[in-house]
């Protein structure tokens, strides 16, 4: 199924911002996240792309629906949590742009739309006149039960884009998985480029 790729930034981006969350809570649910998502959860966590100068949401559509998103902002603006790592290792997180979440409906995915998603968000770090980019990558035992068996990592996907591992950098960010009581602290592996 063919899909229309939107720029949102400004009043679109804030527009776009509760079927953002509604896509994250379906999509995030699965492996690696396995995100026990709310509203409530979401409206917090997504407020600061409102009110980031920088930010950006990519988003997939099917008509008038949003099926997929991929989101960035400057990592100056972003959680301590995202920049605390990098600080640590001499790194200035306003010289770096954040490509934060991608999630794409599964009835969309193998059309090439993650290739656009970074397209997109690195295309628009450039403009703002970044040469940078990071992300996080959720880390999860092999053996952890409720890893898929088909499941394969999309490291070679990102190595094509060019992105590596920080190797020792890593993040901790919490949420509620599935079935949980409540939060807990998540090690993601951050990924690093330099256009």
């Amino acid at each position: 199924m063919p899909v229309d790729i939107r720029i949102l930034t400004g009043e679109g981006l804030k527009d776009a911002l509760d079927d953002l969350a509604r896509l994250r809570i379906s999509v995030f649910r699965d492996w690696p996240y396995l995100y026990e998502g709310s509203m409530d959860y979401e409206a917090k966590y997504l407020q600061r792309y409102a009110e980031t100068d920088g930010a950006v949401i990519v988003g997939a559509y099917d008509g008038e629906t949003l099926v997929g998103a991929a989101t960035g902002e400057p990592l100056g603006d972003e959680f301590e949590a995202f920049q605390a790592p990098l600080k640590e290792r001499g790194y200035d997180p306003t010289r770096i742009f954040y490509l934060a979440e991608s999630v794409l409906d599964p009835a969309y995915r193998g059309q090439g739309v993650g290739h656009l998603f970074f397209d997109e968000r690195e295309a628009h770090a450039r403009k703002l006149g970044f040469e940078q980019a990071t992300f996080c990558a959720v880390i999860r035992p092999d053996n952890h039960p409720k890893r898929p068996a088909d499941y394969r990592p999309l490291d070679p996907f990102w190595r094509k884009r060019g992105y590596e591992k920080m190797n020792g950098v890593i993040v901790t960010f919490p949420w509620q998985d599935i079935g949980d009581a409540g939060e807990t602290e998540k090690p993601m592996q951050v990924w690093h480029r330099t256009f």
